[in-house]
């Protein structure tokens, strides 16, 4: 009888009592920012370039960065990352079979020489694209993703949009000129950065310097030498990608990638006068990036903690960090100075939703604060009805009895 009182005591105090607190939340994740140099010693010869490291997509060096103009063949650089997607969602596989159209063999320009009627797989075809920049491959394989070239322009236009490529619009999937069809140093870097951080696997294609594909038609087997367009792949030891483009209208332009010592970068080089002044331009943006950027990393996205659930039908909640944190210090940051702090209530109140931000980690190099990553429930939590007290009383005072 007297544990029957003393329960009954507690579960009235349970009720009565009112909880209140505040959750603060900062949703400061990993964004594309900008911290631009203003070295002078940088002598960009192209009239619109950008240097972005891949990992946190910082901005270091920009010159008329969201100036359109026309990008050539790094237009296939979206074309490419839309190809990656529909192998990862099982739309093609890399060794499925694709038969080449009469629209895709009438592609002018850079080409392979494909013909209608020739069977091509899309593994062979990627290689096609990413090292000789195939105009005939690209709209091949825009039309084993998307039915039609038409319909998978629109594919890219509408990635384009998610990506915040402002200053963007496509008309055809291989970089042919047309008034209409043009981008900026600014978004190409941003398309790129998703092409290479969600499919780097891309590199093992851009990276092949010759490589020799077969032509099996109804006259026959014939090899076909596929030779690099991107010569850093030669000339710059750290370059892993990524496309070239030219025309007599867009000059010459490049989206080139490069990994150093943990560091991947993405310089875009437009409308530069030769061929050499592209790679040339490249280069020196990339050696700025190395030479005078350190990279801190926080991996911290699985560490959990658990916070008590007030009124909840659980007494703890699972938390952890909703991402990595990364940081790009510039020259004359230290990244050894960085610190972090842990902001976390002492308790939260039910109800909870998978996702919901119940506090943050916040980077700081002294005073100034540099990022923050917001911590999130791992699970959801219901509140507290009476009726659920009344069953967890219930089921206590069974087991009590059973004991």
């Amino acid at each position: 009888m007297k544990s029957f009182k003393k329960k009954s005591i507690c579960f009235t105090l349970l009720l009565t009592i009112v909880w209140c607190n505040t959750i603060c939340s900062t949703f400061a994740k990993n964004k594309t920012t900008s911290n631009t140099a203003t070295d002078a010693a940088i002598e960009i010869s192209a009239p619109s370039a950008i240097l972005m490291e891949a990992t946190t997509g910082t901005i270091c060096y920009a010159k008329d960065a969201e100036k359109k103009l026309p990008m050539a063949s790094v237009t296939k650089v979206m074309t490419m990352l839309l190809i990656f997607d529909a192998v990862d969602n099982k739309k093609l596989s890399l060794d499925q079979q694709i038969t080449i159209s009469d629209h895709a063999a009438s592609m002018g320009g850079s080409q392979v020489f494909l013909e209608p009627g020739e069977i091509q797989t899309v593994d062979t075809l990627i290689k096609c694209i990413s090292v000789a920049s195939a105009n005939d491959a690209a709209v091949a394989m825009a039309e084993a993703v998307a039915g039609t070239e038409e319909q998978f322009v629109s594919l890219m236009n509408q990635r384009a949009k998610d990506l915040h490529m402002k200053h963007t619009n496509f008309v055809n999937c291989c970089g042919l000129d047309d008034p209409n069809h043009f981008s900026c140093a600014k978004d190409l870097a941003l398309v790129s950065r998703e092409l290479i951080t969600n499919h780097p696997e891309i590199h093992n294609y851009c990276k092949i310097w010759q490589e020799d594909i077969t032509h099996t038609t109804k006259k026959g087997s014939t090899p076909f030498t596929l030779t690099n367009t991107n010569k850093l792949i030669k000339q710059y030891p750290y370059a892993t990608g990524l496309k070239t483009g030219s025309t007599s209208i867009a000059k010459f332009c490049l989206s080139a990638t490069a990994e150093k010592d943990g560091l991947s970068f993405i310089a875009v080089v437009m409308a530069a006068d030769t061929p050499k002044n592209r790679f040339k331009d490249a280069t020196k943006l990339l050696e700025y990036g190395f030479a005078n950027t350190s990279l801190y990393r926080d991996n911290i996205a699985d560490d959990t903690r658990t916070i008590p659930v007030i009124k909840g039908t659980s007494k703890h909640i699972t938390v952890k960090p909703q991402s990595n944190f990364n940081f790009l210090a510039i020259k004359g940051e230290n990244i050894a100075d960085i610190k972090k702090k842990e902001v976390l209530p002492k308790q939260i109140k039910a109800p909870i939703k998978k996702g919901t931000v119940a506090g943050h980690v916040d980077y700081f190099i002294g005073d100034n604060k540099i990022g923050s990553v917001p911590i999130i429930a791992t699970q959801s939590v219901k509140k507290a009805t009476f009726s659920y007290y009344v069953q967890s009383l219930f089921s206590q005072l069974s087991l009590s009895d059973k004991k």
